[in-house]
């Protein structure tokens, strides 16, 4: 595979194709052009790569297609929007939304924009996605977000995905109220952004419960109150011992296997919530013959993407600083080393990778 400079700047761009699992390449790839005039065409400056990127590799999301473009994040300049594009203009710098929704559909109506009946998570799943020069939004006028000019990218894309997932499915859904107990079982990109934005509601204790010392030290930077490394597998006699055997207020679980769930249900106190926010591939066992009496509540719910303009606002003001979850930085010719680091995060210390689009480097 070579990462040569595009022949023909004007008609073709660079982009992360998908072709099955566990086979990326950077390739050569026609650029995206309007099919709707609610289309708009964004120049990528920044993006980067999701758990979830990690999950269509491994050919765990079938709705994948064979030579889709990857990527659901990113921040970039409008190149040219449709005709019925009221809200954006060519040369506006805009965050891009992992969530495309229409605005009209029964769902949008009731705010439940990850199920439009006309987008959802489309970008890098249904429709070419954001790891690429270019990328088409569909519904540009609820799918993106206008930035300041001086805003920082690296702070802006977190927003795209990562933010939103873990205020909306963890600290909301789990109802985090001032002087809470909450555990956060997984230290990983979204289980820190639990952390970052569960801090907002004042809880008076953090428990974060993961088994890579390096992000459990970075979660305690971050405002953990307390750490526990799973690894040993007597994680929740450590969390009754840390509450004198009351369990935890809130369970946000933020991996997706059985194991990190079942935490969660041994650890939950008598009236508490788990907000489940982990991508679960395959069966856990609900305990419910211990659960059914103690006034449980267990969400579970996608990303909707709606609090992005809140979240927006406190990275513009300085209340939240979403570049301390970035660990690492790439050029798009880059971009499969930047797969392998993620992938391999423990080894590499690993949190988001960011991909800098700014033009191609020839290697």
């Amino acid at each position: 595979m070579s990462n040569s400079s595009s022949k023909d700047n004007t008609t073709t761009m660079k982009a992360l194709v998908f072709h099955g699992p566990n086979n990326l390449a950077l390739e050569d790839r026609p650029r995206p052009t309007l099919k709707e005039s609610t289309d708009a065409i964004v120049r990528i400056t920044t993006t980067s790569i999701c758990g979830t990127d990690l999950h269509i590799l491994k050919g765990d999301v079938p709705t994948v297609e064979d030579g889709r473009i990857l990527g659901h994040e990113g921040v970039g300049i409008i190149e040219e929007a449709g005709s019925s594009v009221l809200n954006f203009k060519k040369g506006d710098k805009v965050l891009i939304s992992l969530i495309t929704s229409c605005g009209r559909c029964d769902f949008c109506k009731r705010a439940m924009y990850s199920h439009c009946s006309n987008g959802g998570w489309r970008l890098g799943n249904h429709i070419d996605g954001t790891q690429a020069e270019y990328v088409r939004i569909p519904y540009a006028d609820t799918g993106l977000y206008r930035l300041s000019p001086d805003i920082d990218d690296e702070a802006a894309v977190m927003l795209s995905c990562n933010m939103p997932t873990g205020l909306e499915c963890g600290t909301l859904s789990g109802q985090v109220k001032p002087g809470d107990t909450v555990a956060i079982i997984g230290a990983g990109p979204v289980g820190l952004a639990a952390l970052l934005t569960a801090q907002l509601y004042s809880p008076a204790e953090i428990i974060i419960i993961g088994h890579n010392n390096d992000r459990l030290e970075i979660a305690r930077s971050l405002g953990a109150t307390q750490i526990i490394n799973s690894a040993d597998g007597k994680a929740v006699e450590q969390v009754m011992e840390l509450t004198k055997n009351a369990g935890v207020d809130v369970a946000i679980e933020a991996v997706g296997v059985a194991a990190t769930f079942d935490i969660a249900q041994s650890i939950i106190t008598p009236g508490g919530r788990i907000a489940n926010m982990g991508v679960h591939g395959k069966p856990v066992e609900l305990h419910l013959e211990k659960l059914w009496s103690s006034n449980i509540t267990l969400t579970t719910r996608l990303v909707d993407a709606g609090t992005t303009p809140m979240l927006l606002k406190m990275v513009e003001s300085g209340r939240l600083d979403t570049k301390k979850l970035i660990s690492h930085r790439f050029e798009l010719s880059e971009i499969l080393k930047a797969y392998d680091t993620y992938a391999n995060a423990a080894k590499k210390h690993a949190l988001k990778v960011v991909i800098k689009c700014q033009g191609v480097i020839a290697t």
